[in-house]
């Protein structure tokens, strides 16, 4: 029994491990931010940042130090005159100090806030590097599912050949069509064969593409898959107002840019900062023992307790001329504010060219779509009044086979149309911060 059971587990942990993996939208959009090295190095940047914060901080909380000395001399000394000894002398010192900045312009307060834009920002950067990695992950994703559809339609048409041709073998043999038909029909199955081939290829492209945009092998990689057979047209937004509308308030491009308006100023306080007076105020304590092999002094920390000492400081500094540095500083302060407002400007236009490029483009991708969708409809019916009308041998397989090339494109471009208008759309709902999903 446990030989049987040992097999069993074997055989059945080969099933498991050899059953393909199909990767789903959301597994790969997950993957995809959790493995990509531009997020990694934006959450360090926010793992900087954060420091940065710390740091700031720390400039309100006083400075505090300690030391300690230890000296040894050797060498004769004169007790006497002419009366020269050996004389070893030690001598300790310690000291402890504190500093405290009491005023400097309120510069310290300016640089943690500044601290505090500064990772604000890069969060807001880092969600957008995340938007568009989970946009660019969907784009290929269902660029598989379209060449995977087109794969499915070209070995469709290449065994509608098949049986075509086996067809018109069988009317050939019966002496109903002339043998060069065969001719034609073999050339047609040749020809569905290449496109099956093209198909394949351009699949395994969008595969290729995919795994290497996740970072995963592409050996045995595949998608799970989702059916788009007929999207509806209500998929698209009626006026490009509200897009635009939630964008402008929530799209995190434009909270990098207020953010970088934000650190301009502030950075501007920080120049100013330097025309205003520093107070610091510091606090000493020190204290030290001498000893000697000559002398008979009092122990080592009666000594301490004896040589010990305090010293208060106040320090006031005026700035009264700084060499024009104060003045450029505030001037290059106020040119890098007046650039983060130009710039600020330049992410809405861009924006809103980008979302308006996005909606037209959308509204043309409807249309095709309607119109691929109509085509389409009326090539089956062109297609399959042929196919009757050849059967009853009032049409040549040439005119046949023009009728098949008209619904074969017909199919192509809707499916083309279709996925077209699909990922259009979502654009559309990326913009308006909605979910990736299909």
């Amino acid at each position: 029994m446990k030989k049987t059971l040992l097999i069993t587990l074997f055989f059945a942990s080969i099933l498991s491990f050899g059953q393909q993996k199909k990767w789903t939208l959301q597994e790969c959009v997950s993957h995809a931010l959790e493995n990509n090295i531009t997020v990694k190095q934006g959450e360090n940047t926010l793992l900087s940042n954060e420091q940065d914060v710390i740091a700031a901080k720390g400039q309100f909380y006083p400075s505090l130090g300690a030391g300690i000395n230890q000296s040894m001399s050797l060498g004769q000394a004169e007790l006497f005159a002419g009366n020269f000894v050996d004389r070893r002398f030690h001598s300790t010192s310690i000291g402890l100090s504190v500093s405290q900045t009491v005023f400097n312009g309120f510069r310290n307060t300016y640089i943690y806030k500044q601290s505090q834009i500064n990772l604000e920002a890069n969060e807001f950067e880092l969600a957008r590097i995340k938007d568009d990695i989970s946009l660019n992950v969907a784009n290929a994703y269902l660029n598989v599912l379209f060449n995977r559809e087109n794969l499915e339609t070209a070995q469709a048409q290449y065994e509608f050949s098949k049986k075509q041709l086996e067809q018109v073998e069988d009317l050939v043999d019966a002496g109903v069509q002339p043998k060069a038909n065969i001719y034609d029909a073999q050339a047609t199955l040749s020809r569905d064969a290449q496109q099956v081939t093209i198909a394949e290829n351009n699949f395994n492209l969008a595969l290729l593409s995919l795994s290497q945009l996740l970072q995963v092998p592409f050996a045995d990689f595949d998608v799970e898959i989702i059916e788009i057979d007929n999207p509806s047209e209500t998929l698209m937004y009626k006026s490009i107002e509200p897009v635009l509308e939630y964008a402008f308030q929530n799209r995190n491009e434009i909270k990098v840019a207020e953010k970088n308006i934000e650190n301009a100023e502030v950075g501007t306080k920080i120049s100013k900062s330097g025309y205003l007076p520093n107070v610091s105020f510091g606090y000493g304590y020190n204290a030290g023992a001498n000893f000697s092999n000559l002398t008979s002094d009092n122990s080592f920390f009666q000594q301490l307790n004896d040589n010990r000492g305090h010293s208060f400081n106040l320090n006031v500094s005026i700035p009264i001329f700084s060499r024009f540095q104060n003045k450029t500083s505030v001037a290059k302060s106020q040119i890098a504010e007046e650039n983060a407002k130009l710039g600020f400007n330049q992410v809405k236009l861009n924006l809103e060219s980008n979302i308006q490029r996005a909606f037209t483009d959308a509204q043309v991708a409807l249309k095709a779509y309607v119109a691929a969708k109509s085509s389409l409809s009326s090539q089956e019916l062109a297609f399959n009044n042929a196919k009757e009308r050849y059967d009853i041998g009032a049409m040549t397989a040439f005119d046949l086979e023009q009728a098949r090339v008209q619904f074969i494109n017909a199919m192509s471009s809707l499916i083309n149309a279709k996925y077209d208008f699909v990922f259009k759309t979502k654009v559309l709902d990326f913009y308006m911060g909605k979910t990736i999903t299909y």
